[in-house]
């Protein structure tokens, strides 16, 4: 089920660490799938690599994972890192972030003794924050012309009385730094209803430390969210493009795409430039993954968030042929970054497993497939962590979803 077919584990003749000279090799600086999916890439392109992460984590069960060497480094941005770096026993190493912290981190080394020694390919500070605070990127997205939902700035619960709730279509809250919520709270964005109910909700998100925005709920469901993942280099090309189509999530409307599929870049309209010009106009280099979703009322493709760092689905994009992870690595180097092939197969799926067969079960009617469709995608398509030559994280992950299956049939007989 799925294509888990053997890539492979040797390192082709044309490969960068095939040289009388070893190059140096990646840190990747993340976990989970974005860490798993990262290491793999660099793999596949030949390059050596370490992954920072923490011990137990789905990228240690990977055949290819080894810690960076030196004392033990979990990859956490916690005030330690800078001397944990320093402490790695690498002459020199390219860094390849996949946590918005750890982007940001990497990007505040520019002119650090660290820097010259773990060079990596990323924009200035000020450009990552513009993207990754949700309130200077709604500014950032309307200065430059940018289709977008309609964002409204909250600084007080007064600000919440000039939200237009009547003409707008619903609408979430949604934090200023992602990550740090999602780590505390297991959420994206929540709902609060009405008017009253948003400033009892943000009054006691606020009370906590967090610093919300209120958006529109663009209408429509999971298919209609769209994403050009890529490559910007420090030439500013963008050498590598791949446009999804999202087609099941898993949680609903803020949960993580369970299944996806490749899509010309043609079908995006003006998306594609849109955010080349806004790239431009930020300098930005490096990874990025930019989520659109597609208004039904007058068909644009409004830019929800932009990604800056290796991202869940970054394995797929280089079996598709866009390794953004190799091109991150050549970047950082000051090699050259050959640009990929713009016509990509289109209509090659993805699945998360075990998100997607929750996805399936607990689609609404007006969405729901058959289990028989389900299966046939799930056939043809890439699965995320199964891969017949790197086993581990793939049996991990069906460990994982027996045993959750079997407390939860527990739990209903109780």
């Amino acid at each position: 089920m799925g294509r888990i077919e053997s890539q492979g584990n040797t390192i082709p003749a044309s490969s960068p660490t095939a040289t009388a000279d070893p190059m140096p090799p990646a840190i990747v600086l993340a976990r989970g799938f974005t860490g798993l999916g990262t290491l793999r890439a660099l793999k596949m392109a030949g390059i050596e690599a370490y992954a920072a992460c923490p011990d137990g984590d789905l990228v240690t069960r990977s055949r290819w994972y080894a810690p960076p060497p030196g004392p033990r480094w979990n990859g956490e941005i916690d005030g330690s890192q800078d001397r944990a770096l320093d402490a790695v026993a690498l002459p020199r190493a390219v860094l390849i972030p996949g946590a918005d912290d750890a982007a940001m981190w990497v990007a505040g080394l520019a002119g650090n003794a660290l820097a010259h020694r773990f060079p990596a390919s990323t924009s200035s500070l000020a450009t990552l924050q513009a993207l990754q605070d949700k309130r200077h990127l709604a500014e950032c997205l309307h200065e430059n012309g940018v289709a977008h939902p309609a964002t409204f700035a909250i600084d007080s619960a007064d600000d919440i009385d000039r939200i237009p709730f009547q003409r707008l279509d619903r609408v979430f809250l949604k934090p200023i730094d992602s990550q740090r919520f999602s780590k505390a709270t297991g959420h994206k964005a929540l709902w609060p209803g009405d008017r009253d109910a948003c400033k009892a909700l943000w009054t006691r998100l606020h009370a906590q430390g967090f610093e919300m925005v209120a958006q529109e709920y663009i209408p429509g469901g999971a298919e209609q969210h769209y994403f050009i993942d890529g490559f910007r280099d420090r030439d500013g090309r963008l050498s590598g493009l791949l446009a999804r189509r999202r087609h099941r999530i898993h949680p609903p409307d803020f949960g993580n795409s369970s299944y996806c599929e490749t899509t010309p870049l043609a079908t995006m309209g003006s998306a594609v430039e849109e955010l080349g010009r806004l790239l431009a106009t930020l300098h930005y280099r490096g990874i990025f993954s930019a989520e659109f979703k597609r208004d039904p009322r007058d068909g644009r493709f409004r830019l929800l968030e932009i990604n800056t760092r290796a991202w869940w689905y970054v394995e797929f994009a280089a079996r598709c042929g866009v390794n953004v992870c190799e091109m991150a690595w050549r970047d950082a180097l000051g090699l050259a970054v050959e640009p990929s092939d713009r016509d990509y197969r289109s209509g090659v799926g993805c699945i998360s497993l075990a998100g997607d067969i929750q996805a399936v079960l607990h689609a609404p009617p007006q969405s729901r497939i058959g289990w028989w469709q389900a299966l046939r995608q799930w056939r043809n398509g890439y699965l995320h962590a199964f891969r017949l030559d790197d086993p581990g994280p793939g049996l991990q992950q069906a460990w994982r979803l027996v045993r959750d299956g079997l407390r939860a049939r527990l739990r209903r007989s109780r």
